[in-house]
């Protein structure tokens, strides 16, 4: 029986873990995880969101800038990283609406499509 996911993998290109860091970690605050020893020497970094994990590892010779494949990431404050990404000159994608939901896409420094998502309280009377 599957009982959650563990974790999502993207990719950057070989050697890019620095720029990598300070993309997912510097501008978009999250924390990196400890990979294992045994993992250490096939390149990339692990970071932490929320109680999941995102494993960025490292490949070349694929066209991100092709694929629909992409993370979610789900915030509080959707109108503060419109104005974090675009402070950084991150060309951002407005999303198809979805009920219940603000969002926006846009891809990272690599290539990969990453979508930004709030959930909208739509409570009547609260």
């Amino acid at each position: 029986m599957i009982i959650g996911l563990h974790h999502a993998q993207i990719t950057i290109p070989k050697g890019a873990e620095e720029a990598g860091r300070q993309f997912y970690c510097g501008i978009l605050g999250l924390q990196e995880k400890e990979k294992p020893a045994s993992l250490k020497g096939r390149g990339g970094f692990w970071l932490e969101v929320g109680d999941q994990a995102v494993h960025i590892g490292t490949e070349d010779g694929v066209d991100r800038l092709t694929t629909k494949a992409h993370l979610a990431y789900q915030v509080e404050d959707l109108s503060y990283w419109r104005r974090v990404l675009e402070q950084t000159n991150i060309q951002l994608i407005e999303g198809v609406p979805i009920p219940g939901f603000d969002r926006f896409e846009f891809r990272d420094p690599f290539g990969n499509r990453v979508e930004m998502i709030q959930v909208l309280d739509h409570k009547i009377g609260s």
